[in-house]
């Protein structure tokens, strides 16, 4: 069965105002979709609406995964249905090696209480896939990593839990060109691997040319504004958005 993310003229809200303005946007498993914005038009608030942040307050519509009533359900009951946010800036947890938070995420989506020499067996073939040094898995989580370890180490939770959609909130935020390109294809292989579908959230197109996305979407003040190809994305790169906002279409 091929799982869906449907979102249907949802309006959010966060300390009084009103930033997302009825998007509604389909995106099956199997297939990336990118949003494009400028700063404000509500592309961050979509990612934490849909993985159920408490600070966003839903007004109206709706978000439906395998026809589930998203909305009714906790941030981790929505990962356990198969639903990942990549972070634009990922948490630092001193004190919590990558290893014991892997191993824990781990045990608690599939229900085991593997060792960690049972969880090694799991782990190391997806270490060597994404081509990941062991020694990373000794850090502490996110304590003084780089922008692009920081989301290689989102990479490796997202091969480990296997979603059928992964949400990447600007993941290209912070990275240079080679970080992004390792990150890419980590999430290329798994999509690859085990057919992700994948929304990604980004300001820029650069991006696209890892990733090559099946549709690019335009926000603009909470509202997705047109919809295209990548060679679309390319035109919205060399003429900005305000030729969106002016109606120039």
């Amino acid at each position: 069965m091929t799982s869906t993310l449907e979102i249907k003229n949802l309006v959010a809200v966060i300390d009084g105002k009103q930033v997302l303005n009825g998007i509604t946007l389909t995106v099956p498993q199997g297939e990336v979709h990118a949003i494009m914005g400028p700063n404000g038009s509500g592309k961050t608030t979509l990612s934490q609406v849909i993985m159920g942040h408490p600070k966003y307050k839903v007004v109206s519509g709706s978000v439906r995964f395998n026809d589930q009533d998203v909305l009714a359900l906790t941030p981790d009951k929505r990962s356990e249905l198969g639903l990942f946010l990549a972070f634009q800036y990922p948490k630092e947890i001193p004190g919590v090696k990558l290893l014991t938070f892997l191993r824990m995420i781990y045990n608690l989506k599939t229900k085991q209480r593997l060792t960690i020499m049972q969880f090694r067996k799991v782990l190391d073939p997806l270490l060597a896939a994404l081509q990941v040094d062991a020694t990373f898995l000794e850090r502490y989580l996110n304590t003084g990593f780089s922008g692009g370890e920081k989301k290689k180490a989102e990479v490796l939770q997202m091969a480990l839990l296997q979603p059928a959609i992964a949400v990447l909130d600007e993941t290209d935020s912070g990275l240079d060109i080679d970080a992004l390109r390792t990150v890419c294809e980590g999430v290329q292989l798994l999509k690859q691997q085990t057919g992700m579908g994948v929304l990604m959230i980004t300001h820029y197109n650069r991006i696209l040319d890892y990733l090559t996305p099946d549709v690019v979407h335009v926000m603009i003040d909470g509202k997705i504004v047109r919809s295209g190809s990548k060679e679309f994305a390319k035109e919205v790169e060399e003429k900005g958005y305000d030729w969106l906002r002016e109606g120039s279409v």
